[in-house]
């Protein structure tokens, strides 16, 4: 007979947002779950071989300065403070990010349909991503680089998405600022300057960590199904009686476990395999990362972990994105690294280099497709789960597209809630 556990405080994941979360509780009466052998979700590190990888690009930007002050104020690890340098790979060559900023880099031929077609274009109020995209920008703009570029990241028709899918992290520029950015170039946007640990991403998570007692956190220990009414959660490693539950897990499998009826139709994302490759030489020194809006190029996005830290071998993170439904078996992951490889070389990243070490990892969700839909389902299914103690946040726990210390707000602002609640 399995016996209970009683706890007041039962956090499902050991992400960012759930040790946020427990390290600013005032209670000691909690405990986190995590599915995984370690802790930091979608923000782990990998170090192999001399290289430092990420199981994605995770560049941290801070909106709150003093935030930033504290986590790094708990790291041993030197923390680099990086401006910003992002191209996009066009005919050959390299032009400054944001696309529709500097369109004045493009060939004689395609600058003028991008400028002739953003002063013809049609504004309207537009009801999806893919309309407001011609709207905002025009024909050109939008066909060239804002289409494809975006239906290779979320692997998905951008019709399909809510006119502010991106919300404020998406590049908007009017025709003025297009206009005088030709003269006098101004490409900043919310991450221009950006911090990395030289231990990599992990070592923010490490700091939030040490608010939290080691003792209490559960590793390898997956949340199996959940009664709302009874307020048990049984786990793979026994059952918690709880009063409050905390999940940053995807929001759809939530629903699953606790058995709430939801429309599985209105939840959909990507998938994104990511290679990390070491190489024996540089590549290209000036570069962050780039977006590659090509259909015949196999990824959407390279980031460079050598020109961050200064280092002289080249170190990628390449990424791909996939619908859903495509299953990465082990032969397809093997098909894509071939193609990831011969792209590289079409692409003159890779020439003479010789591969030195690699890593790959399934982002599994990876981009939420946020719809008006989804918008509306999350937000009444998770305040009729808070009627019941549970409270899911995060990224994927309300099913939104946020920044890491959106995440980090978040999960101090719940935690900041019980602490009033309890010194009423």
């Amino acid at each position: 007979m399995v016996t209970e556990q009683r706890v007041r405080f039962l956090v499902v994941g050991a992400g960012v947002s759930g040790l946020s979360f427990a390290g600013k509780l005032k209670s000691e009466d909690y405990l986190v779950l995590e599915r995984e052998s370690e802790i930091g979700g979608y923000c782990r590190t990998v170090h192999q071989d001399g290289f430092v990888w990420d199981y994605s690009g995770h560049f941290f930007h801070f909106k709150h300065p003093e935030l930033e002050r504290e986590l790094v104020s708990r790291m041993s690890d030197e923390v680099l403070r990086v401006e910003k340098s992002a191209k996009i790979y066009w005919d050959g060559t390299w032009i400054d990010f944001p696309f529709q900023k500097n369109i004045h880099q493009l060939p004689k031929e395609d600058f003028i349909d991008c400028l002739v077609d953003l002063r013809q274009r049609t504004e309207s109020s537009s009801l999806d991503f893919k309309s407001m995209l011609y709207s905002k920008f025009g024909v050109s703009i939008a066909e060239k680089f804002l289409i494809p570029y975006n239906e290779k990241l979320y692997a998905t028709d951008l019709s399909a998405l809510d006119v502010d899918a991106m919300g404020r992290f998406f590049p908007y520029a009017d025709e003025n600022e297009i206009i005088a950015n030709f003269r006098a170039s101004d490409n900043r946007s919310y991450n221009s300057t950006f911090t990395y640990p030289r231990g990599g991403a992990i070592q923010y998570v490490h700091a939030l960590a040490q608010q939290v007692d080691s003792s209490r956190i559960r590793l390898n220990e997956e949340l199996l199904s959940l009664s709302l009414k009874d307020r048990v959660a049984e786990t793979t490693q026994g059952k918690y009686r709880y009063d409050y539950l905390v999940s940053s897990m995807p929001f759809p499998r939530l629903m699953e476990l606790a058995s709430i009826p939801y429309s599985p139709e209105v939840y959909s994302w990507n998938k994104v395999l990511v290679f990390n490759l070491g190489f024996d030489q540089k590549g290209p020194s000036d570069i962050h990362w780039s977006y590659f809006p090509q259909k015949d190029v196999s990824f959407y996005r390279v980031g460079f972990y050598d020109n961050i830290f200064g280092d002289d071998r080249m170190s990628l993170y390449v990424e791909v994105g996939f619908d859903r439904a495509v299953e990465l078996s082990p032969e397809v992951i093997a098909e894509y690294r071939s193609r990831v490889l011969r792209d590289l070389g079409q692409v003159g990243l890779v020439h003479g280099h010789r591969l030195l070490s690699e890593h790959h990892v399934v982002l599994d969700p990876a981009y939420v497709h946020i719809t008006q839909s989804s918008r509306d389902e999350v937000e009444k299914k998770r305040e009729w789960l808070k009627a019941c103690g549970v409270y899911s946040m995060g990224r994927y726990g309300g099913w939104t597209y946020c920044s890491i210390e959106d995440n980090m707000l978040e999960a101090r602002d719940l935690a900041s809630m019980f602490c009033s609640l309890d010194s009423l």
